[in-house]
């Protein structure tokens, strides 16, 4: 039986900061393996209890948010969850729970919205992250970056494939040139130095 305390020990102490955005096989793979049926029942509606407090929602939005991106890399069900991720999320924001977690945790509530396609909702990404994180918050650059692309394309190109969606003429350049890693580097400080 997954818990919110088996979701959190394990993406926060036994993944941490430096797992969480390398990604790999192996991760793919042990996060698949551990918690796809926890992924799959959430889906199916389990897990409610979770969204009433703080650590269980933050363990929720990892469950709906990060771990399919794991789980079912470069596939439509990568982004199955999102909506539910996205109205943990908003909930949990609501509330001000996530700030009754420390960061860099705090930083995953805001990931749905950053996953998001909607500008509004990427608006609102960077306006937290700047309202309720650090300064020197990391994760700052790829808020924008993920803004970026959504303000010039109105969704995220690096998806058409795995959502059997047609490139557009722009969209075809961007992946050319670079894609979303030529936005970050576009965007960080040493670009403008």
């Amino acid at each position: 039986m997954t818990t919110p305390e088996g979701v959190l020990a394990y993406w926060l102490d036994d993944v941490g900061l430096k797992g969480w955005y390398a990604g790999g096989e192996s991760l793919d793979a042990e996060i698949k393996d551990r918690f796809e049926d926890a992924w799959e029942q959430a889906m199916s509606g389990a897990y409610s209890l979770w969204l009433t407090y703080p650590s269980g929602t933050l363990a929720y939005i990892i469950l709906t948010d990060q771990f399919p991106r794991n789980m079912f890399r470069d596939t439509a069900k990568a982004f199955a969850s999102d909506h539910v991720a996205r109205a943990a999320s908003k909930m949990a924001i609501a509330r001000n729970w996530d700030m009754k977690i420390d960061e860099p945790a705090r930083q995953f509530f805001y990931m749905p919205l950053m996953h998001s396609e909607s500008l509004t909702d990427q608006d609102r990404c960077v306006r937290l992250i700047a309202a309720r994180m650090e300064p020197e918050c990391p994760n700052m650059i790829h808020a924008k970056a993920h803004r970026e692309v959504i303000r010039k394309y109105g969704r995220f190109p690096t998806r058409n494939a795995a959502l059997g969606r047609v490139n557009k003429p722009a969209e075809e350049g961007y992946l050319a040139e670079g894609g979303y890693g030529a936005v970050v580097r576009a965007l960080s400080p040493e670009a403008s130095a």
